[in-house]
Order: C-alpha cells, then sequence, then structure tokens
C-alpha cells in the first residue's frame, strides 16, 4: 500500500476495498493547513487510481472531523505566500475541493465530531454523509469575519437549497445532527459509540458493488448538477453501453438469474 511522508493524513489499511483516510492533528480538531490539504489531496488521487481500493472513507481523529481553516497560519498566509500561490486562482482549498469531486471513487464523510468552515465544505464535496449523534456542523466564515470558501457556497445551495443555505451562511449558527439529518444533509446520524463501525460496515457493502458502475454513476451524479436534460440523456447512454461491455454485467445478470449475491471484478 501507498506510504504518504506526512503525519498529517494517516492513510490507514485497506480492508475489503475501503481505504479510510483519517486527518490527524486532533490537537487542533483536524484544522486544515496547507500541508494536511496538499497530503489530503495526494491521498485522493493515490486512491482514485488504485484498482484495490472501491470506497473512501474520510474522517477525522479525536473528537473532530475537521475545524476548519487553521487559524495559526492566517498571518503567514497573508504574507509568506510564494508568487506561484499568489496567482493560483483556486488556493490549496480549491484544489482539495477538486481533489474529492473529481476522485473516481465514492467518498464518504464518517463526521465524527464538529465540522466547521472548510472541514464542513469537506464534507459536503464527498459523496455520502454520516454523522455522529453528537456532532454539529456550522459554516463559521461570518463569526471570523470571512465569506466561504472550499466549494461552501457552491455546495450547499445545491443540497439544501438557497433559502436555508444562505441562512446557514449568513448566521454561522452550530447545526445539529438531527437538524442535519431533517433537511436531508446527511444520509443517516448513528450513535457516538457505534458510529465508525456502522460507517465502515455501509462502505463495505457500497464496496461490493460494480466498481466501473459506480465510477461512471457518480460522474452521471456530478455532471447532472449544470447539465441540460437532452445532454444528460445522451451522456447517460453513452457510459451505460460502456458497462454493457464489462464482464460485470455479464457477471450481474448471471448471479441474477441464479438467484445468488454477485461477484463483481472490475472488469
Amino acid at each position: 500500500m501507498e506510504e504518504l511522508n506526512s503525519q498529517s493524513v494517516l492513510l490507514e489499511d485497506d480492508k475489503d476495498g475501503v481505504r479510510l483516510l483519517t486527518l490527524n492533528r486532533p490537537e487542533t480538531y483536524n484544522a486544515v493547513n496547507g500541508d494536511l490539504s496538499s497530503n489530503l489531496i495526494n491521498a485522493l488521487r493515490v486512491a482514485s487510481a488504485n484498482d484495490t481500493v472501491r470506497v473512501i472513507v474520510l474522517t477525522g481523529s479525536g473528537k473532530g472531523f475537521c475545524s476548519g481553516l487553521d487559524l495559526s497560519t492566517v498571518e503567514s498566509m497573508r504574507h509568506g505566500i510564494t508568487r506561484h500561490q499568489s496567482l493560483d486562482p483556486l488556493g490549496w482549498v480549491g484544489h482539495l475541493a477538486l481533489a474529492i469531486r473529481e476522485c473516481d471513487k465514492p467518498v464518504i464523510a464518517a463526521i465524527n465530531g464538529i465540522a466547521a468552515g472548510a472541514g464542513m465544505a469537506m464534507a459536503l464535496a464527498c459523496d455520502l454523509r454520516f454523522m455522529a449523534t453528537s456532532a454539529k456542523l456550522t459554516t463559521g466564515y461570518i463569526r471570523r469575519g470571512l465569506s466561504p470558501d472550499a466549494g461552501m457556497s457552491y455546495f450547499l445551495p445545491r443540497l439544501i437549497g438557497w433559502t436555508r443555505a444562505s441562512e446557514w451562511i449568513l448566521s454561522g449558527r452550530d447545526i445539529s445532527s438531527m437538524e442535519a439529518e431533517q433537511v436531508g444533509l446527511v444520509n443517516e446520524v448513528f450513535a457516538d459509540g457505534e458510529f465508525m463501525s456502522r460507517v465502515m460496515a455501509y462502505a463495505t457493502n457500497l464496496a461490493e458493488h460494480a466498481p466501473i458502475a459506480m465510477t461512471l454513476s457518480k460522474r452521471l451524479l456530478h455532471h447532472a448538477v449544470d447539465a441540460d436534460l437532452q445532454t444528460q440523456l445522451r451522456e447517460e447512454y453513452q457510459l451505460i453501453q460502456r458497462c454493457f461491455a464489462t464482464e460485470d454485467v455479464v457477471e450481474g445478470v448471471r448471479a441474477f438469474l441464479e438467484k445468488r449475491k454477485p461477484n463483481f471484478q472490475g472488469r
């Protein structure tokens, strides 16, 4: 398995096609800095290109998921950036959102604790979200005199609607796991004591599905956000033809006829 050169992201042993990536700055509730961001981007790209990985779970160590931007780095961000960094129109937070969105494997956010600012945006960029009962969300930016980044203003209105997203962003208030589930922002809330075991069980079940079909389905879902109907219909037709050409479809049909569970190989 690939190794990272930093301890800001833990790359744990793969199990049953699931790769667990754990943000590892528990003393800051896993606040994001440039080092954590670059290593997470690398970890996502490595996992996306690895055929043995079918599903990625992203979570935080300690009591937090991710508390957002590491505010202790603000001064260095204002005065210590390179020319290359100053000319980058996306910044590392933008590249992080793209890395999650463009990853070819389903990415699950396991929100075990506070997810604030860029940490909440990170969870929004994921394909699926689960929360522990005690976990909380907050856009948070307005509390620090900041406007949203990391894709917050893109993902949140699309997930919960313009009016509610405006209220969450402009108030910066805390959002409970119950409210997040009620508005459909998270797929399910699990009790703290069984949170990670429940998330990993879900991820393991997801990893049993046909990998090519999951990748193409993810691409379709993301493309549909801004596509017109005819364009989307054409894209659907092209991609399902690619699925029909795979061995996994033969296995899926055979398993259906034989009334057994399919064994997909990603071919």
